[in-house]
């Protein structure tokens, strides 16, 4: 949404304390019958608007997002908002104030303002959309560009016409063909006077800072945005973003995303999950362990040492479902239709999935996840991460009960290395793509068609 403008920013700011102000009086009415508050809650309200100038702008809600997803700023707002109730709270606290003040009117309060925030920035980003639908409020750019990446910006702008950007002008660097629709480098200055433009986007692989600087020179005279797209398109890359690292801009190229908030929200889910899971599979589990032990000799439950997150041995709990073997054998083999070595008990715990209940536990001890890429054989590892490129990448995160390729079909034996390569296709989109709605969507396909599998014996 575009709120950089002066302005628009101004607006929004101003609109702001009108939707905290208007949200404390809603509240005042509905709690009390009354939308003219006291002098204490008419002073509170005043502080909000305070806080609402002081502490929004440090959340970025009146920079231009223009061509950046709303879901962004709709949490950046939750925490501006958030923050602003917290010091009112300390504010309350410190003061001894909080007895003076109606607990409900205060929640009502907030959950009105917060409304009405949301809902000023859905109006106003659909009032922009439709003006830049209609070519009014936007960006006029040039690109700098050959390959896939300029071509991937061409066609997101095309496809995107409510984002507000135009592409007046593509240019090629010195050595490249011009074509059709394109210009030579050196006309960029030119065309920047003739044509008005606001940005150039330069869309070239890393390899070319020579021509990079080229831009740049040619640009040191134009007081517009110059942005670069590094075209890694070449790369396979991991949850990649910008970050600052002692003060020095770094792109990630392969990073996992369980850090910060993603980590503290995967683990509870995790745990919370799986502990309710293992107390309703608790008698389920019993009546297992105790066919495991009547229907052949051995331990009930199967051991086996597993890759977890970061690559990091972990034991991997099963139900037992083959005979022992006479000998301890350091082939891994993956059990195969009609497997002679599988208990027909075994078997019909493998179709139905049932062996791997114990994995709860290992979700509990946080060596595992609910939903995550399958964890494999330690030799299966070593023998496949040299024949698939970013095999490894899989240990991004935690090893997973279930996972977005198994309920896409990919599960069981990998006979072939096409269908080991899908199963990692599947497994890295989901760790470029993980949220708590992701695993939340798996869990449940899970439960719906992903217990029982043509290929799981």
């Amino acid at each position: 949404m575009n709120i950089g403008e002066s302005p628009l920013s101004l607006s929004l700011r101003l609109l702001d304390a009108v939707v905290m102000v208007l949200g404390g009086l809603a509240a005042h009415a509905l709690r009390f019958g009354d939308p003219l508050p006291t002098r204490d809650y008419s002073t509170l309200m005043v502080i909000s608007v305070l806080l609402v100038f002081l502490l929004f702008p440090l959340f970025n809600l009146y920079r231009s997002w223009r061509g950046d997803f709303i879901i962004d700023l709709a949490g950046r707002l939750a925490a501006a908002l958030g923050t602003v109730f917290l010091v009112l709270t300390l504010l309350m606290f410190a003061l001894k104030l909080g007895t003076d003040f109606s607990r409900i009117w205060f929640f009502l309060w907030g959950g009105l303002a917060g409304l009405g925030l949301v809902l000023l920035r859905v109006a106003a980003y659909a009032v922009l959309r439709a003006l830049r639908r209609r070519g009014l409020n936007l960006k006029r750019i040039a690109i700098v560009g050959v390959g896939p990446m300029a071509q991937e910006i061409l066609h997101r702008i095309r496809t995107a016409p409510s984002a507000g950007f135009e592409v007046v002008d593509r240019f090629v660097p010195y050595g490249h063909p011009v074509g059709d629709h394109a210009r030579p480098m050196d006309e960029l200055p030119r065309v920047i006077q003739a044509m008005h433009l606001d940005e150039v986007w330069i869309a070239l692989p890393l390899k070319d800072e020579a021509v990079i600087h080229d831009v740049l020179h040619l640009l040191r005279h134009e007081p517009l945005n110059v942005r670069y797209a590094p075209d890694i398109s070449s790369l396979r890359l991991i949850n990649h973003n910008v970050n600052n690292m002692l003060g020095i801009p770094m792109l990630d190229l392969r990073a996992s995303p369980m850090t910060g908030v993603n980590r503290f929200i995967k683990g509870l889910e995790d745990r919370l999950l799986a502990l309710i899971a293992l107390i309703l599979a608790s008698p389920l589990m019993a009546l297992i362990a105790v066919g495991v032990k009547l229907t052949s000799r051995g331990p009930i439950l199967f051991k086996q040492k597993r890759h977890g997150w970061g690559g990091r041995a972990i034991n991997v709990y099963k139900f037992r479902t083959m005979q022992m073997s006479p000998k301890e054998d350091d082939e891994v083999r993956q059990a195969t239709r009609d497997d002679p070595r599988i208990t027909r008990f075994g078997a019909f715990l493998r179709r139905t999935s049932l062996d791997e209940l114990p994995q709860l536990l290992n979700v509990l001890q946080g060596r595992m996840s609910l939903v995550g890429p399958r964890p494999h054989a330690v030799q299966h590892n070593e023998y496949y991460k040299e024949l698939i490129d970013s095999y490894m990448l899989r240990h991004k995160v935690k090893p997973g009960m279930t996972g977005w390729a198994q309920v896409n079909g990919f599960r069981g034996e990998t006979d072939t290395l096409d269908k080991m390569q899908k199963r990692v296709e599947y497994d890295l989109y989901y760790i470029e793509h993980w949220s708590l709605w992701f695993d939340l969507k798996i869990i449940l396909l899970t439960i719906f068609k992903g217990f029982i599998n043509k290929n799981a014996y």
